[in-house]
Formats: C-alpha cells, sequence, structure tokens
C-alpha cells in the first residue's frame, strides 16, 4: 500500500477536465434531437440489455466523479482536516444537487402530483455523497471489497430472488426485484410507468461506478510514476471489460438495471479512456482540441441544468405554430437532408448554444458549484 500514499499532485488535471466536458457535451447532444423519431442508433440507448456510446455517458460521469473526489479531498485529509466539517460541506452540496435535480423534474408546470424523485442529478448526489464518505473513511484495498461484494450481491440478488407476484426471477423491463422493489418503496412517479433506471436498487452498483473513480484517483495521486499510472489504467480498465463482458454471460449488460458486468463494462471504458487522455494531455502535453472540454467542464452541472432549462423554449414555446426544434428540422428536410441528419445537425446546434453559456462563465471566471 505503500505506493499508493498520496504524494503532491497537481489537483486538476486537464485531461480529466476536458473528459468531464466532453461528457457533459455528449449528454446534451443526445438528450436534445431535433426530431425524436429519427435518431442515429449509436445515439440512443439500448432498448434493455446491451450497450451503445449513449449508455457510456453517464456512468462515466459519475466514474468522472470519484475521480474528482480524490482530487477535492487529498490535501484536506493530508492536512488532518476536521471531519465533521468536510461531513456538513459534502451533505449540503449533495442535497443541493438532489433539490436542483428535483426542480428539473417539475419544469415547466410544476405538478407536485407528477413529481419523479429519482433522475441524474438525484443519482449523482447520492453518489457523490457515498463515494466521498467512503474516501474519507475507507482505505484503498477496503474500496475494492467494497465494490465487489457489492456487484456479487446484487447479482445474485437479482437471479437468486423471485420477482413478488410473478413466483420466478425476472429481469424484464417492469417485472424484476429492482422494478418491484421501486414500486413498494419510491415515491412519486416512476421515469417508464412501472420502472425506474434510476430507481432504489439499482443506485448501489451505481455506486460502485464511482467507487471505481475513486480507485483510479487513488493511483494518480499515488507515488507511482506518470507511465506507471498510465500503464495501470489502461491494464485495470482492459481487465475490468473482460470480466464485464464474462459477466454479462450471467448477468446482461443493462444500463437500465445498472447491472454488475454494465458497472465492470463501462468503468473499464471509462479508465482505458482517462488513461489514454492522462497520457496524450498531461504527459505528453498534448493539448490542441481540448478547450471546448475545459470549457464545458468548468461549469458541467451548472451546464447541464441550463441546458434542461432552456430545452423549454426549443421545443415547447410556438413560433410561427410551431417550436424552434421543428423549425429547424423541417427546413433541412425540406431541402433534402435525411431527417436522422437533420436531427443530429439541430443536437449539434444546442450543444453549441449552450456552450455560448459556458463560455461566457468560463471567461468571466464564474465557476458554479452546486
Amino acid at each position: 500500500m505503500n505506493d499508493l500514499t498520496p504524494t503532491a499532485v497537481p489537483s486538476r488535471l486537464t485531461s480529466l477536465d476536458a473528459m468531464r466536458g466532453f461528457t457533459i457535451a455528449a449528454m446534451i447532444l443526445v438528450n436534445y434531437p431535433g426530431n425524436g423519431e429519427f435518431i442515429f442508433e449509436p445515439l440512443e440507448h439500448a432498448a434493455w440489455n446491451g450497450l451503445t456510446p449513449t449508455d457510456l455517458i453517464f456512468p462515466f460521469f459519475l466514474f468522472i466523479v470519484g475521480v474528482s473526489i480524490v482530487l477535492a479531498f487529498t490535501k484536506a485529509v493530508e492536512q488532518n482536516t476536521p471531519k465533521n466539517g468536510l461531513y456538513k460541506k459534502i451533505i449540503f452540496r449533495s442535497l443541493k444537487l438532489f433539490g436542483v435535480g428535483l426542480f428539473l423534474t417539475l419544469l415547466p408546470h410544476f405538478h407536485f402530483s407528477e413529481l419523479r424523485v429519482t433522475g441524474v442529478l438525484q443519482r449523482i448526489a447520492i453518489v457523490f455523497m457515498v463515494c466521498s464518505f467512503l474516501f474519507l473513511n475507507a482505505s484503498f484495498r477496503t474500496l475494492v471489497w467494497i465494490g465487489a461484494v457489492t456487484l456479487v450481491t446484487y447479482w445474485l440478488a437479482m437471479y437468486l430472488i423471485p420477482t413478488p407476484g410473478q413466483g420466478k426471477v425476472m429481469l424484464a423491463p417492469g417485472y424484476n426485484l429492482a422494478a418491484w422493489v421501486d414500486s413498494k418503496l419510491l415515491p412519486g412517479r416512476m421515469w417508464q410507468g412501472t420502472w425506474d433506471p434510476e430507481g432504489i436498487l439499482s443506485t448501489f452498483p451505481a455506486i460502485v461506478t464511482g467507487i471505481g473513480g475513486l480507485l483510479a484517483g487513488h493511483l494518480l495521486m499515488s507515488k507511482r510514476t506518470p507511465y506507471e499510472k498510465v500503464i495501470l489504467l489502461l491494464v485495470c480498465g482492459f481487465v475490468a471489460v473482460v470480466i464485464g463482458y464474462v459477466w454479462h454471460l450471467a448477468f446482461p449488460v443493462n444500463k437500465n438495471l445498472w447491472s454488475s458486468s454494465f458497472v465492470m463494462v463501462t468503468g473499464g471504458l471509462a479508465a482505458l479512456v482517462l488513461g489514454t487522455s492522462y497520457y496524450l494531455v498531461d504527459i505528453r502535453g498534448y493539448t490542441r482540441g481540448t478547450w471546448p472540454g475545459i470549457v464545458f467542464g468548468a461549469n458541467a452541472i451548472a451546464v447541464y441544468f441550463t441546458s434542461d432549462v432552456i430545452s423549454y423554449l426549443f421545443y415547447l414555446v410556438p413560433f410561427g405554430g410551431a417550436p424552434l426544434n421543428e423549425h429547424f428540422f423541417l427546413a433541412l428536410t425540406h431541402v433534402a437532408v435525411a431527417p436522422k441528419i437533420a436531427s443530429v445537425l439541430y443536437a449539434l446546434l444546442f450543444v453549441c448554444i449552450n456552450f455560448v453559456t459556458a463560455y461566457i462563465l468560463y471567461r468571466k471566471k464564474i465557476f458554479i458549484k452546486l
């Protein structure tokens, strides 16, 4: 464990900042097409089992949250900062994130009877809080054990406990143990009526995605040489992907269930991307092309929030009888642009619009930490 003792490493990594920003940009890209009926398959989530590039976005962000926790709190730990003060900051930030997530679910009509308690920001808030507490109290080895036990326990529960009311083990949409738990314990509306992809049980393996980021952060802050860090990130990432796809044979890769195999595959891919980025950007100094990601990443959650808010202006408010997205989509298709291309061009335009907001904040050195 001596080689994982924290050392004097910069608390910010250009590669990580850029990776965070490009992940948020990708999240906006897939969330706001010009027309929801015309989307290229890689820009859609897998219907159930399986994996598309879009399915990587959320776990990548949770992985980055884990890495960022290590970079943010390592100095405080080294200086023996009282944990009670850190706990208060962690809880306060988590509550802010959760509250903002609830606010977004109420937009635009604020019908509290339709409140969805779960959501992207809500899950980020929970993962941030739990992983922060774990980092402040658990060793590297303990984190590995917690992650492994959680994934195995989740797998066994989903595969050995029959779905109540069905009399047998099921993994179908709306007919599985996770969906049943949500139907009994989750207040408010569920995203798909009978089940929710950010439900209660699936949050536990999602926390392990954050733990994967903690482990990567420990490695980056260790005394190992930069090249050793890259090699370990790449090797561990590759091994995790292999384990995940082997596990897929028994517990399919599934984002909606956040299956154990999904955690391993996406966490491994995130480690591969981070290792490659760290080598190219922070070690070799190839920073060309990272600037848009850095701008987005400087206010990642704030940009995600504003993109959701302003989307109502583009998708719901009629201008000349139709929302702006329909005008754009129809204008392109009328000049013989293929519908799927027109739809993705609009999504790219919407990303650029949100980049303007991110750039203004970045230029004025305003960094909103929700």
